[in-house]
């Protein structure tokens, strides 16, 4: 599975695997994909030099990147306490209502909430910048639209490739303008933060809007075939990150969330903001229900929705709330039946890839056989 893009970047095959887990990360890249390891939870700088320094560590010096959340809009003179402060009463007590509706207990005096949204804010993407241009990252890639210039150019002066997510063609043309090295199409089936156009339909168009820009499709991949379809609609890869959710190496600390995951079908997700203002795939369980009835308060903007619930998640996540638990997932979840390492999935999705140009040769009459 190599491509122009994966020669450039010094891989075996074309697969860009984004995931929370430094763990999984690493795996990806000894692998033979690229790991990219997902930088939004890191509030504090040492948390994630300390994973950095792991990642360095059990990457047998193959490449890796990370991806963080910024928009390319600056805002100035704006703390978390001002954002938390902008939350409306009468949100805070639909979400008590909602959570003792479900009897879900506090938490703990004294333990404060392991789940913040408040790597969504702009100056706390910059502290995870100021640690990670110190380590030999091959790729930045940023979930929230193009980054803002100076940090692009940053990145460029560090021979960083700079990455950015696109759900249209119109998107993806704005990031050819700002600099952006590789556009990420991604499309409906995705999880998190995703549009409203197919993969199917999205990546050619994106592939045109973009030329000669490398382009990796994303959103309902899971398996090599997958991969075949990506390439040949002019993709020079894939990125994936459902699909790790559910590997040994993950470290999800539910048991019961890895369970709902296994047991979940490709149906089984909903485009929700109740996570983070903006529409995000997601398992769908009583609390996107909740957020998402008419008759509720609405969910607030970005990133107020995400300060708004972080303690709720942290909550239900602590106690391993049933019907409220979820997490963001793509519509590829229907195929996460199983749990493997990371070398049995790509395993599979290598040995996919063969059937799959087999099968095409065979079609089209170049079949050896």
């Amino acid at each position: 599975m190599e491509t122009e893009l994966s020669k450039r970047l010094g891989v075996e095959h074309a697969i860009f695997g984004f995931t929370p887990f430094p763990a999984v990360a690493a795996a990806i890249t000894r692998a033979g994909g690229f790991g990219v390891l997902g930088a939004v939870r890191y509030t504090a700088p040492d948390d994630l030099k300390r994973d950095l320094d792991w990642m360095q560590e059990h990457t047998d010096g193959k490449p890796y990147g990370l991806d963080v959340v910024m928009p390319a809009k600056k805002v100035e003179g704006v703390s978390e306490a001002d954002v938390e402060a902008m939350i409306p009463a009468g949100h805070r007590q639909f979400v008590e209502e909602t959570l003792a509706k479900h009897g879900v207990p506090e938490l703990p005096e004294g333990e404060a909430s392991g789940w913040r949204i408040t790597g969504w804010m702009e100056q706390v993407a910059r502290s995870q910048l100021d640690v990670a241009f110190d380590y030999p990252i091959k790729l930045l890639a940023n979930a929230l639209g193009s980054p803002p210039m100076d940090v692009v150019q940053r990145a460029h002066d560090h021979g960083i490739l700079v990455a950015a997510l696109a759900g249209s063609a119109k998107h993806a043309r704005h990031h050819a303008e700002a600099g952006i090295d590789i556009v990420v199409a991604q499309g409906y089936e995705a999880g998190g933060h995703t549009g409203d156009i197919a993969s199917m339909v999205l990546t050619p168009e994106v592939v045109a809007a973009v030329s000669p820009l490398p382009v990796l499709a994303a959103g309902g991949i899971g398996s090599g075939e997958q991969i075949t379809a990506g390439l040949a609609l002019g993709a020079q890869g894939v990125w994936l990150g459902s699909l790790w959710l559910t590997t040994t190496e993950a470290d999800l600390h539910s048991r019961a969330l890895t369970e709902k995951l296994l047991a979940a079908g490709s149906g089984d997700t909903v485009r929700s903001r109740a996570l983070t203002g903006k529409p995000a795939r997601q398992l769908r369980t009583e609390w996107t229900d909740a957020w998402d009835d008419p008759n509720g308060p609405g969910t607030l903007p970005m990133p107020l929705q995400g300060l708004l619930v972080a303690d709720a998640v942290s909550r239900i996540q602590k106690y391993e709330v049933g019907a409220l638990l979820g997490t963001p997932v793509g519509q590829i979840v229907g195929r996460m039946n199983s749990e493997r390492s990371v070398r049995q999935v790509f395993d599979d999705l290598t040995c996919g890839f063969e059937r799959a140009v087999d099968r095409i040769n065979h079609i089209a009459g170049r079949s050896q056989s």
